[in-house]
């Protein structure tokens, strides 16, 4: 299948608010209110969040959640773990330990109140401590979800690490991406070397793309 080109759709509604740092959205049905915080890069809502979490919502037949076991990680504000908990999904959503308090106010705000299963906020430092903390024997994901993970940052190898950690047999790896600098696509090429690598969308006008990637068998 060849990639589709798409465009991050206005899921966003704009609301007369006294804080400047919540974002209104609507995906499967459901408004969701984001508490966004500018003291952290995860805490703010980037590009890649609303492509995955509108492909997600508009591909509900090729990627069913419901009932998977999901694992995000860099989950941030949470957007994308609360469109996959609305969809159905076993969440967990990870990140740093700064991040954490407001991605699980995030996640629990807007699943609260849902007939949905109960996602789960745990603590995830790329690279570190993975196999005793999420032992491979107790700890088995049907998907991966990423979301502008790959920046200008130190960690890359750690989070290649990661994702082949997590991406056993039978694991579905979707994750998103603004492209901006030559870093992101030496990144990329690795993730290609490692995994079947399969580019399912693109949205040209954010320089996103969306990669679905497994474990080469």
């Amino acid at each position: 299948d060849s990639p589709v080109t798409l465009k991050i759709l206005q899921n966003w509604v704009p609301k007369i608010s006294h804080y400047f740092d919540k974002e209104h959205y609507t995906y499967a049905g459901h408004q969701i209110v984001i508490q966004e915080s500018i003291e952290h890069f995860g805490a703010v809502v980037w590009p890649g969040a609303l492509a995955l979490s509108q492909y997600l919502e508009s591909n509900q037949e090729r990627f069913n959640l419901k009932d998977k076991k999901v694992l995000e990680i860099g989950a941030g504000t949470g957007l994308v773990s609360i469109v996959a908990c609305i969809l159905g999904a076993y969440v967990t959503a990870t990140d740093l330990p700064e991040v954490l308090e407001n991605l699980s106010f995030n996640i629990s705000k807007n699943t609260k109140d849902m007939n949905t299963h109960k996602p789960e906020v745990r603590k995830l430092v790329w690279g570190e401590g993975l196999s005793e903390d999420f032992p491979v024997s107790t700890y088995r994901y049907d998907f991966v979800l990423a979301s502008d993970v790959v920046y200008h940052h130190t960690a890359l190898e750690a989070l290649l690490a990661t994702m082949t950690y997590f991406c056993q047999p039978g694991t579905v790896l979707l994750w998103a991406n603004k492209f901006r600098f030559s870093t992101d696509y030496e990144f990329l090429e690795k993730v290609s070397n490692i995994f079947d690598t399969t580019l399912l969308a693109e949205f040209p006008e954010s320089n996103v793309k969306l990669l679905k990637a497994t474990m080469r068998k």
